[in-house]
C-alpha cells in the first residue's frame, strides 16, 4: 500500500469519526440542506416506450415478477419468503440480523457473528427486485407493483437513517441503491401516486441527497480502486443528474463524470478487456458505463467521445468471448451482480449486453445476433446515438494479449463447436488483485457451449472461509500445483500479497490452419526452495477435434505435484489408470456426447465428486449455490529433473 493510499484512507478514517454524530436515530429532524428550489423529475421516458416494448419481453417480466407479488424470491442462491414485508438487515442463512441502530462506521462487515452473512443482506437493499417491479407497471399499468414499489422504499427509508446500521457500510452498495432509485423513478413516472412518493417526500429527498453526500465524501482509492469506485461514480453520476435538486448537484456531476471516465480508463485494457482479471466484472463496469453515459447525454452532459469508444470496445471485446451459446469465460470472481435489474433475473447476462451495445453503437458483423430486451429498449429510447465508434475489429478476435487470454476453437460452421480458453494474463488488478483467483496457465474447454473442463466458479465471498480458499485456489482450477501451494500468495479473502507472472511462449491463431497453438509459462513457483518454473502448451486440431495439452516441469528439486482435471457438472466419466472416458448429453438430443481424455501415466490417477475433508469436485454456477461434480485428480512428484506431462481429449467425431 503507497504512502498516497495510507493518507487517503487516514482521510476517510477522519471523515468517519466526523460523520459518526452528524445524524441522531431515527425520528430525529433532518440535517439535509432543503433543495434550493422545489424538486421535480424531468429525466422521464419518451411517451411511447410502452409500445415499443415487444410483447414477448413484456409477458416474460410479468411471469419472472409474479412470485414478488406473493413475497418470495431468491437472492444469491437463498429463496426467501419474507418479501411482502421484507426485513431490511436479517441475513436467511444464519439467520442472523445484522446491526440496525448501531452507527455504521463500528460495524465490521467481515464478521459472520455480527453481520450474519452481509452478502445477503445487503443484496436485498440493492431494491432490485423493486426496479423489477416498476418495470412490470411501466408494461401492465397494474396498480398493485407500484404500491408494493411504494410500500417497501417507505419502509426502508424510515429503517435506515443516515449512517446508521449495515446498509450504510460499502460505497458500492450505496451507488447501486441510488441507480435503482433513479430508474424506480422513472419507471413509475405516469403513477399518480409517484411525485409523493419521491419529490414530494422529505424521507426521499433526506435519502437521496446523504447518499449523494457519502458517494462524494468516501471513495475506493488506491488498491481497491476497481469496480467499486466505478460503481460509487456512476451512482453519483446518475442520481445528480437524474435529480439535480441540491446546490451541490452541479459540483457532484462534474466531479463523478471525471471521476469514473478516468476509472473505466485505468480499469480496461486497450483491448477493451477488464484488468480485474473477473470476465463477470467485465460485464458489470460496462453496464455501469454505458448506464452512466446514456444519463448524462439524457440530461445534457454528455461524456467524452473517447469514453463512448471505450465502452463500445467493451461491448466488442464481450461479444468475441462468447461461446456458440452465449456464455462468457468463468475467469476469476463473480457476484452475478447487475447495474441495474429490469429484465427477468435468468436472462443472459451476455445476450442483454449485446443488446444494449447494438441499441447504442450498433452490433459488429461478427457479433452473435443479440435479441432485445426491456434494457435495450429502456436506453435506446433515453439517447441519441452516441458518437460514430471508429477502429472497431473487422474479424471475431481471438486473442487479446494485454489481458492474456487466448480463445482456441473450431471455424464457425463446424458444429458443436470445440471451444478453449487459456490463461497466460496477469494475475489481476492493483496490489490486492481481489477478484483474482491462482489460475495462472488454466484452462476451460466447452463442446456445444457444454462445460468439458470446467472453471470452478466463485461460491461465496463471506462466512466461509475454506470454500472461499477453495474456489479461487490452484488446485481448483485446471492447472498444475506443485508443493500444495497456490502459485500466487493469498492474504486473505479478497487480497493477494504475491502474484505470478505470466509469459506468452508461442501464439499460432491463423483461422486458416488445421491446427491452433498456444504456449505460455509463469514464475509463481519460484520462492520454492529449490524453485520450479511451469510451462504449459495446448494445441487444438480443428479437423481431428481433438485437444492436446504438454505440461513442462523445470526444477533440480523434489516436489509433490497435482494435477488437476475439473469436468463440468453435465460430464460423467469412467476412469480406467490413465483413461478416462467422458459423456454427456447436449440439447434435447436423447443420445449422448463422448470423449475420451488421456492423462499422464507418471501420476497416480483418481476420481473424486462431492467431498467436504479436503474440499474437492465442486462446480458453482451462481454465486451461493454450489454443486457436486468430477474431478480427476493426478498425484506424483518431481524428482530432482524437469518432469514432462502429456494430455489429450479426443472428441467422437
Amino acid at each position: 500500500m503507497s504512502l498516497s493510499e495510507v493518507a487517503w484512507r487516514l482521510h476517510d478514517a477522519t471523515w468517519q469519526r466526523t460523520w459518526a454524530f452528524r445524524k441522531a436515530p431515527s425520528g430525529t429532524a433532518s440535517r439535509r440542506p432543503r433543495p434550493p428550489r422545489s424538486p421535480g423529475f424531468a429525466a422521464v421516458l419518451p411517451p411511447d416506450t410502452r409500445s415499443a416494448v415487444p410483447a414477448g419481453v413484456q409477458d416474460g417480466l410479468v411471469k419472472a415478477v409474479a412470485p414478488l407479488l406473493e413475497g418470495h424470491w431468491e437472492f444469491l442462491g437463498v429463496h426467501r419468503t419474507d418479501l411482502a414485508a421484507p426485513d431490511w438487515f436479517l441475513d436467511p442463512i444464519t439467520g442472523r440480523r445484522a446491526p440496525q441502530a448501531k452507527r455504521s462506521f463500528r460495524i465490521n462487515t467481515r464478521s459472520e457473528t455480527e453481520t450474519g452473512n452481509v452478502k445477503q443482506v445487503w443484496e436485498l437493499s440493492r431494491h432490485q427486485h423493486l426496479t423489477l417491479l416498476a418495470a412490470a407497471w411501466l408494461v401492465t399499468g397494474d396498480e398493485a407493483y407500484a404500491t408494493l414499489v411504494a410500500n417497501q422504499l417507505h419502509s426502508w427509508w424510515q429503517e435506515n437513517p443516515f449512517l446508521y446500521g449495515v446498509n450504510w457500510t460499502s460505497g458500492i452498495e450505496v451507488g447501486l441503491r441510488l441507480i435503482s432509485w433513479v430508474w424506480i423513478r422513472r419507471l413509475l413516472d405516469g403513477w399518480v401516486g409517484v411525485p409523493a412518493l419521491f419529490e414530494h417526500n422529505d424521507a426521499a429527498i433526506d435519502q437521496i441527497f446523504w447518499h449523494q453526500k457519502y458517494l462524494a465524501a468516501l471513495q475506493s482509492r488506491g488498491s481497491s480502486a476497481n469496480n467499486h469506485v466505478i460503481t460509487e461514480a456512476a451512482g453519483q453520476l446518475i442520481g445528480s443528474c437524474a435529480f439535480p435538486w441540491f446546490a451541490q448537484s452541479g459540483r457532484w456531476r462534474v466531479s463523478a463524470a471525471a471521476l469514473l471516465e478516468r476509472e473505466l480508463r485505468r480499469n480496461t485494457f486497450p483491448s477493451g478487456m477488464n484488468r480485474e482479471q473477473a470476465t463477470d466484472y467485465q460485464g458489470f463496469t460496462a453496464e455501469l458505463g454505458m448506464l452512466a453515459a446514456v444519463e448524462a447525454s439524457a440530461s445534457g452532459h454528455a461524456l467524452t467521445v473517447d469514453t463512448w469508444e471505450r465502452l463500445c470496445l467493451t461491448v466488442d471485446a464481450s461479444a468475441a468471448l462468447l461461446d456458440e451459446s452465449q456464455r462468457a469465460p468463468r475467469q476469476g470472481d463473480s457476484d452475478d451482480g447487475r447495474a441495474l435489474l429490469v429484465d427477468p433475473p435468468d436472462t443472459n447476462r451476455w445476450t442483454s449486453l449485446l443488446a444494449v451495445g447494438a441499441s447504442l453503437f450498433g452490433s459488429a458483423p461478427w457479433w452473435p445476433r443479440p435479441e432485445v430486451t426491456l434494457l435495450s429498449t429502456l436506453l435506446g429510447s433515453l439517447t441519441d446515438r452516441p458518437p460514430t465508434v471508429r477502429g472497431r475489429a473487422r474479424q471475431r478476435p481471438s486473442h487479446f494479449a494485454d489481458a492474456g487470454l487466448t480463445l482456441l476453437r473450431t471455424q464457425p460452421g463446424q458444429e458443436p463447436e470445440l471451444w478453449c480458453r487459456c490463461d497466460a494474463g496477469p494475475h489481476g488488478y492493483l496490489s490486492l488483485a481481489a477478484h483474482a483467483h491462482a489460475d495462472a496457465l488454466s484452462i476451460e474447454v466447452r463442446y456445444g457451449g457444454i462445460d468439458i473442463l470446467a472453471d470452478p466458479g466463485t461460491y461465496c465471498y463471506h462466512g466461509e472461509p475454506e470454500w472461499r480458499r477453495y474456489f479461487r485456489s490452484t488446485l481448483g482450477h485446471n492447472t498444475i500445483e506443485l508443493a500444495e501451494q497456490d502459485q500466487s500468495l493469498s492474504g486473505g479473502p479478497f487480497l493477494w500479497v504475491r502474484h505470478a507472472e505470466t509469459n506468452f511462449v508461442t501464439l499460432e491463431l491463423d483461422e486458416g490452419q488445421a491446427s491452433q497453438h498456444w504456449a505460455a509459462e509463469h514464475d509463481g513457483y519460484q520462492t520454492l526452495e529449490p524453485p520450479a518454473w511451469h510451462l504449459r502448451s495446448v494445441q487444438l486440431d480443428r479437423h481431428c477435434r481433438r485437444i492436446d495439452v504438454v505440461d513442462h516441469i523445470k526444477t533440480v528439486g523434489h516436489h509433490a505435484v497435482r494435477m488437476a482435471f475439473h469436468l463440468g457438472p453435465a460430464v460423467s466419466a469412467e476412469l480406467d489408470e490413465g483413461i478416462a472416458r467422458l459423456r454427456w448429453h447436449i440439447g434435447t438430443w436423447d443420445g449422448h456426447e463422448s470423449a475420451t481424455m488421456t492423462l499422464p501415466s507418471s501420476l497416480r490417477w483418481s476420481m473424486h465428486r462431492g467431498e467436504y475433508d479436503p474440499i474437492l469436485g465442486w462446480y458453482s454456477d451462481h454465486f451461493g449455490v454450489k454443486v457436486p461434480t468430477t474431478t480427476l485428480l493426478g498425484d506424483g512428484h518431481c524428482n530432482g529433473e524437469a518432469l514432462e506431462l502429456r494430455s489429450s481429449i479426443q472428441f467422437a467425431p
